[in-house]
Formats: C-alpha cells, sequence, structure tokens
C-alpha cells in the first residue's frame, strides 16, 4: 500500500526529531518519556516507595520512567485498552479506565489502598480541527480526573495532558477546586507547533 502524503510527513519527521532518537539510544518506548522527566526535574512528583497510575499508558514511556524513580519499593499500574509489552517494575492493567470493571481489578490489586500519583498522557484520535481536538482532548482529561477522584489519597497529585484554549481554561478551574495547587508546564521536549500542555494539580482536597 502507497505510503500518503501525511505518513511521509510523520515519517520524516520521526527520523530528524532528537527526542525520538534520544528515546531509542536510552531504551524509552516513546519520546513522551522525556516529557515526563522534565516535569519531574522541575516539580520532583516521583519519588522511592510511591504508588502510581499512568493513565492511557501504552506504549509505556512513562510508565518506564514512573518505574525507575518509584524503585522496588513502589508500584506503577499501568492502564490501557491497547495490550503492552511487560515492563519490568509495572503491573499492566488491560482495559478502558471508564470501565468499571478496570477499577475493580485496580482496586483488587491495590489491596484496598489508594495511589499517591495519577499520570496520564493519553490523547483522543487527533482530527486536526484545534477546536474539535481540544473538546474531545478534556473529556478524556474529564474523565480522567473523574476516575483520579476515585484512587488518589489525601494530598495525592495528578499530572494531565491537555490543548490549549477556552475549554481548558474550564478544566482548571475545576482543578484549583480540587486540589491546593495546579501548575501549568509545557516541557521542550512537547513539539514547538503542538497546543500540548500539562497539567500539575498537587496535594487531593479529598
Amino acid at each position: 500500500m502507497a505510503k500518503t502524503n501525511s505518513s511521509k510527513r510523520w515519517l520524516e519527521r520521526q527520523r530528524s526529531d532528537h527526542y525520538v532518537q534520544q528515546a531509542r539510544a536510552a531504551g524509552f518506548r516513546s519520546r513522551a518519556a522525556f516529557k515526563l522527566l522534565e516535569i519531574q526535574a522541575k516539580d520532583k512528583l516521583l519519588r522511592p516507595g510511591i504508588k502510581v497510575v499512568d493513565l492511557g499508558a501504552a506504549p509505556g514511556g512513562w510508565s518506564q520512567v514512573a518505574a525507575q524513580y518509584v524503585g522496588q519499593s513502589g508500584r506503577v499500574f499501568a492502564i490501557d485498552i491497547l495490550a503492552m509489552e511487560p515492563i519490568k517494575g509495572v503491573d499492566i492493567v488491560l482495559g478502558d479506565f471508564q470501565k468499571p470493571e478496570v477499577l475493580e481489578d485496580l482496586v483488587t490489586r491495590l489491596k484496598g489502598q489508594n495511589v499517591d500519583l495519577v499520570i496520564s498522557d493519553i490523547a483522543p484520535n487527533l482530527t486536526g480541527v484545534s477546536v474539535v481536538d481540544q473538546a474531545r482532548a478534556i473529556g478524556l482529561a474529564e474523565l480522567a480526573l473523574e476516575f483520579a477522584e476515585r484512587v488518589l489519597v489525601k494530598d495525592g497529585n495528578f499530572l494531565i495532558k491537555i490543548f490549549q484554549g477556552a475549554a481548558g481554561e474550564g478544566y482548571l478551574i475545576e482543578l484549583k477546586k480540587r486540589f491546593k495547587q495546579v501548575i501549568v508546564r509545557k516541557p521542550r521536549a512537547s513539539r514547538a507547533e503542538s497546543r500540548e500542555v500539562y497539567v500539575l494539580a498537587r496535594s487531593y482536597l479529598s
């Protein structure tokens, strides 16, 4: 099957992308690992011994980073509807995080405990129409927040990707009602043309 012009452009961008090359060299499954590493360098979210849930984890770059920081005394749960190859130090939960049975599976694995941090680099299938893409992304972010509120400990933290725009401002307002501090980050590893930002919500007010 012949490649489309858009797929050719994507392949060329991948070949020339510094972070893609770095990810391959470091053994990370995606360039997104460097976004989390940059946020970690500033905000110290990940630390030994904590429990972390990675929502929409495939292919697993963020889970790899999280597992390195929490160490053997911590736990990382990677949830995605897509199957993933095993990751050392990561419990993979296969399924849609919106489904009750997936939450039940996680709760069983946690043995009644809550988690310290929920992270999510989840994104909808993009159309290229900014208004549509932002609305879809905010919809996913809202679902991720609902999930986080069910599993976070008091004073737990939440890191989520959104796209900049009017709907994003409303989402920030909702986060500020639920967390003591809300910070917006734009890692260097995010492509310059992308409207994505990462919102860090600290200290859940359960």
